[in-house]
């Protein structure tokens, strides 16, 4: 069986979980942190970074790879627009929120999560007000393009919506979250995103283990 090496509460390793799941594929979860990596991480990941998959002697890392890999693998059903102009949107809207949308949303979790409880120091509510100054660029942005249905692009659910619903659940387990009032639509669609099986199952476990801390 597959296994993807990751901690179940991280952005990335949640977009792959869920493409998976989507995909009706089985895997096992190997609760591997960035902080405490084992021996062989550099082989799994050159990069250093979650999550890794492994599939007997075929390794690779990095989540956007990860789940291209397992549309072409497992092509049915998609999690890829068809069109090509479609397929290049989703591309670039999950390069968006792997990346901006983590910039203004991680040090919510980090601080709070990590640093408040795992590592058991006093959280720097400075550098999460400045994250939260950054948010509304990226949130307007996002508000934009928010649909009425689950498929940001094309109207279809896709791994766009996989990636840009992922680090809102971090958001929302350190206490942030998106106005409704200011970002109606993108509040939402992330909502009805969040509803879907894939997602809902696992945000209930990362609240059972985020519960326990």
């Amino acid at each position: 069986m597959p296994t993807i090496h990751g901690a179940g509460l991280s952005p990335f390793v949640r977009k792959v979980r869920v493409v998976m799941t989507e995909k009706g594929l089985p895997y096992e979860l190997n609760p591997v942190t960035p902080f405490a990596p084992p021996p062989n991480w550099k082989t799994l990941s050159p990069l250093g970074k979650i999550p890794a998959y492994q599939d007997g002697d075929f390794t690779v890392a990095d989540s956007s790879v990860i789940c291209a890999y397992l549309e072409r693998k497992h092509p049915s059903p998609p999690i890829y627009p068809k069109n090509d102009e479609d397929w290049a949107r989703a591309l670039f809207l999950e390069e968006y929120a792997d990346t901006k949308l983590v910039e203004v949303n991680a040090p919510f979790f980090f601080q709070r999560i990590i640093r408040g409880k795992l590592m058991k120091q006093t959280p720097d509510e400075d550098a999460v007000k400045k994250a939260e100054e950054a948010q509304p660029a990226v949130f307007d942005w996002l508000e934009s393009k928010a649909p009425d249905g689950d498929g940001i692009v094309g109207g279809r659910f896709s791994i766009a919506d996989i990636a840009v619903a992922s680090p809102f659940v971090n958001l929302q387990h350190a206490g942030g979250g998106i106005d409704a009032k200011r970002w109606p639509k993108l509040a939402a669609y992330v909502a009805r995103v969040h509803a879907r099986p894939s997602f809902k199952a696992l945000i209930e476990e990362e609240r059972k283990l985020l519960a326990g801390l």
